[in-house]
C-alpha cells in the first residue's frame, strides 16, 4: 500500500507539472508552400503556431522589398535547425545565414502579436514590410554578426487578406542554426499570459530547487559525514541556475542585454558539472552498486568539458557537445540498471530513490533529445510534442527533490519514533529496577554454581581446539578448516575490489598404488615433499597452499587472472616432476606425477566460493580422465 501511494503521487506530480509546462494545443492548420490560411479562425481567441512550409533563402539576407529578387533555395519545414535541410543533395552547414518568409491570411485588421523564442543566434524580423523585432546583429560572418538570446513578444497591426513575415537569421557561434521552437501568433493579452505563466512556473521550480539545495548544503555543514546531502544540494542549485536560461528564460527577461557568450557558458556548465555531481550522489547513497572507476571517469570527463567551456569560444566547445550527450545517455543507462539492482536487493529506502531517479533520468533524456540535432521531422507528432521544451529535467529534478525530501522526513520520523520507544523502555526498566537487580543476583548465583562445571569442560574444549588446529600436522600446510574461513573473506574482498580469484585442485596420481607398494611411511614422506614444492612455488605471500584431504591439495591464488593461474599450475607440475620421486606402480610414469584442475572466476553476490571449488574439481576430473599428469582449465 505504501509503495502504491508513492507511485500514485509520482504520476500525479508528473501529470501536473507537465501540464504546467505545456504551451499550446496542437493546431490543425499548417503552412503549405509558404502560405498559412487563417481566415476561418478568430485569432484573438486562440494561439496559433506558425509551423509548416516556409520559403528558405540560404546565404541570402533579403529585406521584404527585395525578397522577390532573391533565389528561393527550398520550401523547408519550420521550425527546425537548418542543419537538417539539404540543398542540391548536400546538407546545409550549421554556420551561415538565411532568410525565411511566410505569408498568412486573415479576415480583418486587428492588433495581434508574435511570441518569438530564442533564435540561433541573431535575427531581424519584418511584418508587412515593417521591422518589429530583432536580437543581436545579423551578419554574413563571425566578425560582422553579434549573437544574442532575446525571447520576446511584439505587437503589430494585421491587415485584411495576406500578411507577410520575413526573418533574417545568421549563426556563426552554435553548431546548429535556425529556430527549434515555434513562433506563436495570437492576441498580445493571450501571449503575455502564456509567457507569464511559463515564467511563474520556471521561477517556482528555480526557487524550490534553490531552497532545497541550500537546505541540503546546510544539512551537510551540520553532518559532514553524509556527503550525499552535499552532492544533492550542489546539483539542485545547478539545475535551478539552468532553469533561468531555458524555456521562457527569466535571465534574459530580467537582464535583456545579458551577454550571449556568458549566458551560453553558464547554461552549458550546469549540464557538464551536474552530470558527474548527480552520479556521485547516487554512489554515495548506494556505494556497492556504483563502481568507483565509473565515478572517476565521469569526474574526469566532466572536468575536461568544464575547462573547455571556460577557455574556448562557443563554436568550439559546442562542437563536442553531442559526444558528451551520448556519454550522458550511457551513464543514464548505467544509473538506471544500478537502481534496478538496488530495488531488487531490497536496499533500505530504495523505492523512493528509484522513483525519483527514474523521473530525473527520463526528463533528462527528453531534454538531451530536444536540444540535440538527433530529433527528426519524420518523428511522430505525438512523440515530438511529448519531448518538446527545454525544462523537462528541471521538472524531473523537482519531483526527485520532493521524493528525496519525503525520504529525509521518513528517516527523521523513524529516528524520532525510535527515540520515543527507547525512552519508554528506559522508563519501564527504571520502574522495575529492583526486580531486575534481584533477577540478575539470582542469575549470578546460578552462574557461580556452573563455573566449576565449565572448568571441567575447559580441558575438553582445549583438546578439541588442538585437534581443530589450523595447520595440517603432517605437511605443515593450512588445513581444510582454515581454507573454508579464509576463502569466504577473500571472496567478499574480491567482490569489493572487482578482482578475479583462482583455485588449483591438485591430486597425486595413483597414490593408493604408491602406499600399497612403498608403505604408508613412504607415502607420508612423498606428501611432505609435494607440500614443500607447493610452498616454494607460490610467488605471492597472500597465496595459500592447503592440504584438502588425503593426497588432495588446494592452492588459492588471490587477485589472480586465469593466465597467471595456469602458469603457476605449470610450474608446480614441472617442479614435482623434477623431484623424481620413484613410483614403480604408476600407470603413466616411473616417478610421482600430479593432475591439476584450474578455475578462475570474478566473484559477485550471486555466487559463492563453493562454485569455484566445484569448477576446479570438475577440471581436475577432466585432467584425470584425459590421462593424468596434466592441467585442465574449467569450462564456463
Amino acid at each position: 500500500m505504501y509503495k502504491f501511494r508513492i507511485v500514485t503521487l509520482l504520476l500525479l506530480l508528473t501529470v501536473f507539472l507537465s501540464g504546467c509546462s505545456t504551451q499550446y494545443a496542437q493546431f490543425p492548420s499548417r503552412a503549405q508552400s509558404g502560405l498559412l490560411d487563417l481566415e476561418q479562425y478568430q485569432l484573438t481567441d486562440r494561439i496559433v503556431p506558425l509551423d509548416g512550409e516556409w520559403e528558405f533563402y540560404w546565404n541570402q539576407l533579403l529585406q521584404p522589398a527585395k525578397i522577390s529578387q532573391g533565389e528561393l533555395s527550398a520550401m523547408v519545414t519550420f521550425p527546425s535547425s537548418w542543419n537538417k535541410y539539404q540543398l542540391d543533395g548536400e546538407k546545409v552547414s550549421g554556420f551561415g545565414y538565411a532568410t525565411y518568409r511566410l505569408r498568412f491570411r486573415t479576415t480583418q485588421e486587428e492588433i495581434l502579436a508574435l511570441k518569438i523564442p530564442k533564435v540561433r543566434t541573431a535575427y531581424t524580423l519584418w511584418m508587412n514590410g515593417e521591422e518589429i523585432a530583432d536580437a543581436g546583429v545579423v551578419g554574413v560572418s563571425n566578425d560582422t554578426m553579434t549573437p544574442q538570446y532575446k525571447p520576446q513578444i511584439v505587437s503589430f497591426q494585421s491587415q485584411t487578406g495576406e500578411n507577410e513575415i520575413v526573418i533574417q537569421m545568421s549563426n556563426f557561434h552554435m553548431q546548429s542554426g535556425g529556430l527549434l521552437r515555434s513562433i506563436l501568433l495570437g492576441s498580445e493579452e493571450a501571449l503575455l499570459a502564456l509567457r507569464y505563466r511559463g515564467l511563474a512556473f520556471e521561477l517556482f521550480i528555480c526557487g524550490a530547487l534553490s531552497m532545497m539545495g541550500i537546505y541540503h548544503l546546510a544539512l551537510f555543514l551540520f553532518r559532514r559525514k553524509d556527503k550525499s546531502a552535499l552532492f544533492f544540494g550542489i546539483f539542485g542549485i545547478l539545475v535551478a541556475i539552468r532553469t533561468l536560461f531555458i524555456g521562457e528564460s527569466f535571465a534574459f527577461f530580467g537582464f535583456p542585454e545579458l551577454s550571449f557568450v556568458i549566458a551560453r557558458k553558464m547554461q552549458t556548465l550546469t549540464y557538464y558539472l551536474g552530470t558527474p555531481i548527480i552520479f556521485l550522489f547516487f554512489r554515495e547513497m548506494f556505494p556497492t552498486f556504483f563502481h568507483e572507476k565509473v565515478a572517476r571517469i565521469t569526474l574526469l570527463v566532466g572536468g575536461i568539458y568544464t575547462v573547455a567551456v571556460i577557455v574556448t569560444p562557443v563554436r568550439i566547445y559546442t562542437a563536442f557537445n553531442s559526444i558528451f550527450q551520448i556519454g550522458s545517455i550511457f551513464l543514464m543507462g548505467y544509473i538506471f540498471l544500478a537502481l534496478i539492482r538496488v530495488v531488487r536487493d531490497r536496499e533500505k529506502n530504495s523505492a523512493l530513490i528509484f522513483l525519483g531517479g527514474l523521473s530525473l533520468l527520463v526528463t533528462g533524456l527528453m531534454d538531451i533529445i530536444t536540444l540535440s540535432p538527433w530529433i527528426s521531422n519524420g518523428w511522430p507528432a505525438l512523440l515530438k510534442e511529448l519531448i518538446k521544451g527545454e525544462g523537462n529535467s528541471s521538472t524531473g529534478q523537482l519531483i526527485f527533490t520532493i521524493l528525496y525530501s519525503l525520504l529525509i522526513a521518513k528517516k527523521f520520523t523513524d529516528s524520532l519514533e525510535y527515540k520515543t520507544v527507547m525512552s519508554e523502555k528506559l522508563t519501564e526498566i527504571n520502574s522495575q529496577l529492583d526486580e531486575l537487580v534481584l533477577q540478575r543476583t539470582e542469575a549470578l548465583t546460578e552462574a557461580n554454581k556452573q563455573v566449576e562445571f565449565q572448568n571441567l569442560k575447559l580441558a575438553q574444549v582445549n583438546e578439541e581446539l588442538q585437534r581443530l588446529s589450523l595447520k595440517d600436522p603432517l605437511t605443515g600446510l593450512w588445513n581444510r578448516r582454515h581454507y573454508s574461513k579464509s576463502v569466504n573473506l577473500e571472496w567478499q574482498r574480491c567482490i569489493e575490489l572487482q578482482k578475479s580469484i583462482s583455485l588449483l585442485f591438485i591430486d597425486v596420481d595413483f597414490f593408493k598404488n604408491y602406499n600399497d607398494y612403498y608403505g604408508h611411511s613412504a607415502g607420508d614422506d612423498c606428501l611432505i615433499k609435494i607440500a614443500e614444492v607447493l610452498k616454494n612455488t607460490l610467488e605471492h605471500p597472500s597465496d595459500m597452499a592447503v592440504r584438502y584431504g588425503g593426497e588432495e591439495f588446494i592452492v588459492l591464488l588471490k587477485e589472480t587472472e586465469r593466465e597467471e593461474a595456469l602458469r603457476t599450475a605449470g610450474k608446480i607440475l614441472d617442479e614435482i616432476a623434477s623431484c623424481k620421486i620413484p613410483h614403480e606402480r604408476s600407470a603413466i610414469s616411473d616417478t610421482i606425477t600430479v593432475s591439476i584442475g584450474v578455475a578462475t572466476v570474478l566473484p559477485d553476490y550471486k555466487s559463492d566460493p563453493e562454485y569455484l571449488l566445484k569448477a576446479a574439481d570438475q577440471a581436475l576430473y577432466r585432467a584425470k580422465n584425459a590421462g593424468r599428469n596434466q592441467i585442465c582449465s574449467a569450462d564456463y
